[in-house]
């Protein structure tokens, strides 16, 4: 296999019938997502538009697994947008990814012209019902190799403008061979998708369910707002899989919902994106004594897990759960600040290497060449690894234990930030001179403070939610009258954290 639109034509002949995709107003059949994404590929490729950047602005429903593989068959690679993300940050990622054309529905047409984008724009519907051109899709097919980019993922970036991890069909269909055989992913799978498509986690429940003939249910976000009627949908679903950010089991865990209602047919459960508290996890394990659990941990540029835990003993509520081991066809190392491997116990930097990896960044090779090095372990021949930027270390039962971030950079609710973007984005509000913001992690807040002219806090708030998403904003603003410096003339993070607690 060498493109990830061959596991659709496998499952298409093998489960015509079944559904793929549904969402709370419509489901896809295997056999109609691979009709329409001809439909869309032949679309694109019918317009000279392949081997380049589509952008897809399709919202939370089946369009917009229906679109990616539309671009794939167009010869393509695609990036999802977050459709209620702010028009400036969507521009920005424009600006890096240049995209060939944008895949739009009706109800997001408005957002795309607020962006100013200005090249060709393909409607969904009329790409979805475009006559398929079956040689020119073979053509375009008999060209691919493994290596082609299959996707555009956009983290948020430290100068303000957004990284795009280009991974490749290769890197997807490595992963996906290892996720599905690890988690016993099959025909009768069922995943009740929480995560949106524009999210790395998204990847391991799209493609595995493709690749295996599994079906995915898409829950409607605001449902995570009232616990029994998830577990209500999940049940009239017959969801069997979750693979969920820890935030978002433990909306259930908090509300100790399954003390009132059953799941009864979650036989799995996964999570990744952020730490997951012991004592809500606890909680499930109770609930559900016979289900598997499991703690994933990646980055973007590790197509979305480099290691992973099954949770094969108790815990209590205040110890932290181990990250594991490394994933078959995904090595992990550990390096020292002195450039050495460190030996178990010792703390370092978390490196990856293997058929995981990103290419890189897309438009950007200085951050590339930052992130994708030389393995330091390695000076016979040229191997590229990944830099995770993460601090780990080896516990006595030879399991990866998580520390902390080595830069800025955080995780939360199940989100990659760098607060350097929220710095960006909040150097441009009229009367704040400088700012720094910090992560408090006992109350789980971002802080920004801010020095300038005064000004209430709300009104920054304000300015700023035209100009960030909403798991970007800062909790509290803090209006200091100037920055306090370390010994080489920069702000002191450490001082500002340790005022607010952090």
């Amino acid at each position: 296999m060498k493109n990830i639109t061959e596991m659709l034509e496998k499952s298409a002949l093998k489960f015509p019938d079944k559904h793929a995709f549904r969402d709370s107003a419509s489901e896809m059949t295997y056999q109609t997502i691979a009709d329409t994404a001809r439909r869309i590929g032949s679309f694109l490729a019918g317009r000279g538009i392949t081997r380049s950047p589509v952008a897809i602005m399709t919202g939370r429903s089946v369009k917009t697994p229906a679109a990616m593989f539309g671009c794939l068959y167009g010869g393509n690679f695609y990036t999802v947008i977050d459709t209620e993300m702010p028009a400036e940050r969507i521009k920005n990622i424009f600006d890096t990814l240049c995209p060939a054309a944008v895949i739009v529905s009706e109800e997001y047409a408005e957002k795309l012209e607020q962006t100013g984008y200005g090249g060709f724009t393909a409607d969904y519907g009329q790409a979805a019902a475009y006559e398929p051109d079956m040689p020119l899709l073979k053509e375009t097919a008999l060209r691919a190799i493994d290596t082609d980019p299959a996707y555009v993922l956009f983290t948020s970036g430290s100068t303000g403008r957004p990284k795009g991890a280009v991974v490749s069909h290769r890197s997807v269909i490595a992963y996906i061979n290892w996720f599905s055989k690890t988690f016993g992913i099959d025909e009768n799978t069922v995943f009740g998708s929480q995560t949106p498509f524009y999210f790395s986690m998204s990847v391991s429940d799209v493609f595995s369910a493709v690749f295996r003939g599994a079906s995915m249910d898409i829950i409607p976000k605001e449902l995570f707002s009232f616990p029994m009627k998830l577990i209500e949908f999940l049940n009239a679903r017959k969801v069997n899989t979750l693979y969920w950010v820890p935030s978002a089991l433990s909306v259930i865990a908090n509300w100790r919902a399954l003390d009132y209602a059953e799941l009864k047919y979650i036989k799995k459960v996964l999570f990744a994106g952020e730490v997951m508290p012991v004592r809500q996890l606890n909680y499930w394990i109770k609930k559900l004594p016979n289900a598997l659990f499991a703690n994933l941990f990646g980055p973007t540029e590790t197509t979305d897990i480099c290691t992973y835990y099954k949770v094969d003993r108790e815990f209590s509520d205040g110890e932290s759960l181990p990250i594991g081991r490394h994933c078959d066809n995904c090595d992990v190392f550990v390096v020292k600040e002195d450039g050495t491997e460190a030996a178990p116990g010792e703390e370092g930097e978390l490196y990856a290497r293997g058929s995981f990896l990103a290419l890189g960044y897309y438009n950007d090779p200085e951050k590339t060449a930052a992130a994708f090095v030389q393995n330091p372990l390695n000076k016979s021949y040229p191997e590229t690894v990944y830099k995770t930027g993460d601090l780990v270390k080896y516990n006595e039962k030879g399991e990866l234990m998580y520390i902390t971030r080595a830069d800025f950079q955080i995780k939360r609710m199940g989100y990659r930030i760098e607060l350097g973007e929220i710095e960006a984005a909040a150097s441009t509000v009229s009367g704040i001179n400088s700012c720094a913001a910090v992560y408090d992690r006992k109350s789980d807040k971002i802080v920004l403070f801010c020095t300038g002219r005064e000004k209430d806090g709300s009104v920054i708030t304000s300015e700023l939610s035209g100009r960030l998403p909403d798991y970007m904003m800062p909790q509290k603003v803090i209006m200091i009258s100037a920055m306090p410096l370390n010994a080489n003339g920069k702000i002191d993070r450490r001082m500002l954290a340790e005022s607010c607690g952090g």
